[in-house]
């Protein structure tokens, strides 16, 4: 149980840090290649065009953010296998905390009283979820659940490409819910895929849930790129948050056993939901414009500021 927390913990830093860095990456991307006068880095609904992508992905800044991001998953791989998924994808949901924070001091990003609230409540989740937590139930040999978990992926990859595209440059909380989900999909595949304790190579490339770890984690790192591409880092990672900490949880729970301590039930539950309402008010608050007031003031640079 502590090591799956400190693995949590390390991913929440990890994935929190990163989001920072790439946003940070994404913006002076787009900014340099404004000032070259570059074109084709929109598409006609404002959405961001893979090639511009690729090319905020390849700054220094955002490869650094990348890995991060891999000390993230690795934390998210192990504390997915050793402690509850509900409250493993919840602590790793506090990397919103540690991004809206470190935002402030490099994004520029002002908080309003309203953030400070909706971080709080994700903290006090956090502390009713650790302490309701009991046992994780272990993994799953259905091949349906298997197969079920690849497919779905697939789809959801898919379709999100379709809905952002649309929505253009109204589709950044979107693309975080999509990578969200992806990331949880991600989750339940390491929790129930075969062949790595004890290792058998074979066994593990025939499971479908390792070719989701490895399809999910590419898509949801992608959308993720493109939601902080289009808008706030804050909402675009509370997005992302509760797609990745809701359907894990609940599939933990349901299918995979995971249990909380007895006579805490009704905590575990109220934690979770309360964490969820927290990050998906700083996800609407996050894409809030500021007030008249503040708008007419004199303002650094919007790529300075993260987009707010």
């Amino acid at each position: 149980m502590l090591i799956g927390l400190f693995a949590a913990l390390l991913a929440c830093l990890g994935y929190g840090v990163g989001s920072v860095l790439q946003a940070y990456a994404a913006r002076r991307s787009a900014a340099a290649a404004q000032e070259r006068g570059e074109g084709g880095q929109l598409t006609e609904t404002g959405a961001p065009t893979v090639a511009s992508t690729v090319a905020a992905v390849l700054t220094v800044a955002f490869i650094v953010g990348s890995v991060l991001d891999v000390v993230g998953f690795v934390g998210n791989a192990v504390s997915a296998r050793l402690i509850p998924l509900f409250l493993s994808q919840t602590i790793m949901s506090a990397n919103l905390i540690v991004t809206a924070v470190l935002g402030i001091f490099v994004l520029g990003i002002r908080l309003h009283l309203r953030d400070w609230v909706a971080i709080c409540s994700v903290v006090l989740a956090l502390a009713a979820l650790g302490g309701a937590a009991g046992h994780e139930g272990g993994g799953s040999d259905d091949p349906v659940l298997h197969w079920s978990v690849l497919v779905a992926s697939l789809l959801l990859f898919g379709v999100s490409q379709l809905v952002v595209r649309r929505l253009g440059s109204r589709g950044a909380v979107a693309a975080g819910l999509a990578a969200g989900m992806l990331f949880g999909a991600l989750a339940i595949a390491v929790r129930i895929v075969q062949g790595i304790d004890p290792l058998d190579v074979p066994t593990l490339l025939a499971d479908p849930a390792a070719w989701t770890i490895a399809i999910a984690g590419i898509g949801g790192f992608y959308l993720h790129t493109v939601a902080l591409q289009l808008g706030s880092v804050n909402g675009a990672t509370a997005a992302l948050v509760v797609g990745e900490t809701v359907i894990p949880g609940i599939i933990g729970v349901l299918v995979l056993g995971d249990t909380s301590r007895p006579g805490l039930e009704w905590l575990a539950i109220l934690g979770f939901f309360l964490a969820i309402a927290g990050a998906v008010a700083v996800a609407v608050f996050g894409n809030l414009p500021h007030s008249e007031d503040e708008s007419t003031t004199d303002k650094p640079d919007p790529v300075a500021v993260g987009g707010q």
